[in-house]
């Protein structure tokens, strides 16, 4: 299989360049995946165990700390998650809250259940930028249904500072 490789013309500006590699989804035990309870799966994941999501490596996500109704997910803060005008793309924020509060819903399930997030309302407080450093991010189960999960995110930077919150609901079924 080949790659294209789309590059646009940045002309006269400073380019720099980011290689990322990830494991492929799908990898390893299917088996021992399917009969592990969802903070057995996160635990997996954190360990090396089994591959973790792409998108971390994508967005240089750093850190994965799975708990039974939290999950904690740590990234630098880096100029290629920058918008045009200079602060980190609300997509990339968004990813982060999404993750941390599905993955807190994902640590409740039992064996043989699954979720998918129905919504995301996020709240931008403060920029993020390079300067904020180090992006911790915690989400957590507010409730957990038989149907249906409400969780919640929180992103703050190096300092402590809030920078942004979510909120998510997630359905749970078999």
């Amino acid at each position: 299989m080949t790659e294209t490789q789309v590059r646009p013309d940045h002309g006269d500006f400073a380019t720099d360049t980011r290689v990322v590699e990830w494991a492929r989804p799908g990898q390893g035990d299917f088996d021992k995946l399917l009969g592990a309870t969802g903070l057995e799966q996160l635990e997996m994941m954190a360990t090396g165990e089994l591959p973790r999501p792409p998108l971390m490596d994508t967005l240089g996500m750093t850190a994965f700390r799975p708990s039974r109704g939290s999950v904690v997910v740590e990234m630098p803060a880096a100029a290629f998650h920058y918008n045009p005008l200079g602060s980190v793309h609300g997509g990339v924020i968004s990813a982060m809250l999404d993750t941390a509060a599905g993955c807190s819903v994902h640590s409740l399930l039992e064996v043989g259940e699954m979720y998918t997030s129905l919504d995301l309302t996020v709240k931008f407080l403060r920029p993020v930028t390079v300067d904020s450093g180090l992006l911790v991010c915690e989400g957590s189960v507010i409730q957990r249904g038989r149907r249906t999960a409400l969780a919640q995110a929180e992103l703050v930077d190096e300092q402590g500072k809030l920078l942004a919150h979510a909120i998510s609901s997630c359905m749970i079924f078999s």
